[in-house]
């Protein structure tokens, strides 16, 4: 199983607590976490901005990650999201078995939900 942390922004609370819920009930994520919001700077379109957002961290697996960026893409309210995808290569067997059930994957364990 290959399991990733799926990184994206949202622009307030509320957005992405309707994101997380969303691929959370659809099992394209087994968990995702709304983080503290964060003040970004970032260059757009030739400009320095400056944005509060709510950072979000998604776990899912490689097999459930084209659906889950398809998801992303067509709630999220910016033109250019970020979406970046980080391989996990450690972890708790337990959690990361976890993880792949959430996601519809075949699981070693019993179910924990």
């Amino acid at each position: 199983m290959n399991i990733l942390l799926v990184i994206t922004n949202l622009p307030d609370r509320s957005a992405a607590e309707k994101m997380a819920r969303d691929l959370v009930e659809r099992r394209l994520a087994a968990c995702v976490n709304l983080m503290a919001p964060c003040h970004s700077v970032y260059h757009w379109q030739g400009v320095i901005e400056t944005a509060d957002e709510v950072p979000v961290f998604i776990k899912t697996t490689s097999a459930r990650y084209p659906a889950l960026q398809q998801a992303i893409l067509e709630s999220h309210p910016y033109e250019l999201p970020e979406i970046i995808a980080v391989p996990v290569t450690q972890g708790l067997g337990a959690y990361l078995d976890w993880i792949n059930q959430q996601t519809g994957g075949a699981s070693k364990l019993t179910d924990f939900a």
